[in-house]
């Protein structure tokens, strides 16, 4: 079971602000613009009287005042009337939402006055919620202060007469009162009063927009800031993978320099063992051997120390791949790991804001859709923003997979009674269009023939 809200609040002088924010003059921002064509004002005006501002001021001129309105006197008192999100939606869907605002309307009259509540205002843009306005008229003498009632007085008592007072309204016994009545009004909707004493403290309407503005700053430049971080990891894994090629082709050079000098050292030790072959027979055949194989001896242990020298090179070259084999691997799994971590806290942030914006993941898809059906990027953004475009050319359905061509037509997304986004064609929704285009109906109705 939900709470019923009733907030009440003193207004000065005509309040012709709030009335600019009731009536929609100036548009909130946080209020959806497709659904204020579903606002109503539910008490209607007095002959002549053409909005709220005016309809406090007429209240005032015909009460029957006797005393002058002060410069600085509260004219008015502002009440917001409404339940919890979740309840206001479930009377919604009911269909007791006109038995809501009857009963809230009833309530407001019999408590203050029906001559004293000049406006009620249903707001359908926002959550489901009333704004109404009473004349703080009340009757009698105002309660006399001490020092008034330990001076004799020495004049006539005035009549019974009515008088502007805010205060007497709006007084701890009479509010603690109206929170017990209308809670016994909502009972029947499933709403029940809130905490009695309880410390919690109301915002104005202006700070409550303030802080949802700051809000969608705040997503905003986190959603920019983790999107720009993702770019640079991006950015990143391209240049490791680029590293990545260099140290490849770099490898395969060696590669290439290694067996290079190892034909060269081969061909060359087949020369030396030629000519080692040569002197030997020289040698034996001069009988002056001694000194020339002694001379080969030594040259072939310093080809040998050559080749083994070779094959440590070889050897440092192949550690040193695998080094940088290594260090390519760490640095390509320490990229991936922040990638996926910016990855992680940027589907955290933007399901945070599917949660507190039920709306954004809903413009987010019809987005996606307008860009399937072949709308160009500029379309699709006035689209987005409510604007109705021409378009011609080719628009494709994924449900039938085809193309169709259009010619001149006129494309608009349209919010319906459940805040839904749907794409109209020619204000007819696109599958609709599609339908006629393909001829689906026709060639339905053809078979049903046969």
């Amino acid at each position: 079971m939900g709470y019923a809200v009733l907030h009440l609040e003193k207004a000065k002088g005509a309040d012709c602000g709030m009335s600019a924010h009731i009536e929609r003059t100036i548009q909130p921002k946080n209020a959806d613009p497709q659904r204020t064509h579903l606002n109503r004002e539910l008490i209607p005006f007095p002959e002549g009287v053409r909005n709220r501002t005016e309809a406090i001021r007429h209240r005032l001129n015909t009460a029957g005042l006797t005393r002058k309105i002060g410069k600085n006197q509260m004219q008015a008192i502002r009440i917001v009337l409404t339940g919890t999100h979740a309840d206001m939606e479930q009377i919604e869907k009911n269909g007791r939402l006109d038995e809501w605002c009857q009963d809230n309307v009833d309530w407001l009259r019999r408590t203050y006055g029906a001559d004293n509540v000049v406006s009620a205002v249903l707001h359908m843009d926002e959550d489901p919620h009333l704004h109404a306005t009473i004349v703080p008229i009340v009757m009698g003498e105002r309660k006399k202060q001490k020092k008034e009632q330990a001076v004799k007085k020495r004049y006539r008592t005035k009549a019974h007469a009515p008088r502007l007072c805010a205060d007497e309204v709006m007084s701890r016994v009479n509010l603690i009162h109206y929170q017990d009545t209308y809670a016994e009004q909502m009972a029947a909707y499933g709403l029940q009063r809130g905490i009695k004493g309880s410390e919690a403290q109301h915002i104005s309407t202006h700070e409550y927009y303030r802080s949802l503005i700051a809000q969608g700053e705040d997503l905003q430049a986190n959603i920019t800031q983790l999107l720009a971080k993702a770019d640079e990891a991006q950015r990143t894994i391209a240049e490791a993978k680029e590293a990545k090629k260099v140290i490849d082709e770099a490898a395969q050079a060696r590669q290439e320099l290694a067996r290079i000098k190892a034909e060269a050292k081969t061909e060359e030790l087949k020369k030396s063992a030629t000519k080692t072959a040569t002197a030997a027979l020289n040698g034996i055949n001069s009988l002056l051997g001694g000194n020339k194989v002694n001379r080969l001896e030594k040259e072939n242990k310093e080809l040998r120390n050559e080749v083994e020298e070779l094959n440590c090179q070889i050897e440092r070259l192949h550690a040193d791949m695998q080094k940088m084999k290594d260090s390519h691997i760490r640095e390509m799994n320490r990229a991936n790991e922040q990638h996926q971590q910016e990855v992680t806290r940027l589907k955290r942030i933007l399901d945070k804001a599917y949660q507190w914006f039920p709306s954004f993941k809903r413009f987010l898809n019809m987005e996606r859709e307008c860009h399937q059906y072949g709308f160009s990027e500029e379309q699709t953004d006035k689209l987005m923003h409510g604007h109705t475009i021409n378009y011609s050319g080719w628009l494709h359905s994924n449900e039938y997979r085809r193309n169709a061509l259009s010619d001149n037509i006129s494309a608009q997304v349209i919010r319906d009674e459940k805040r839904n986004l749907l794409l109209h064609i020619n204000e007819r929704p696109i599958a609709q269009w599609f339908k006629e285009q393909f001829g689906i109906g026709q060639e339905q109705r053809i078979c049903h023939k046969i």
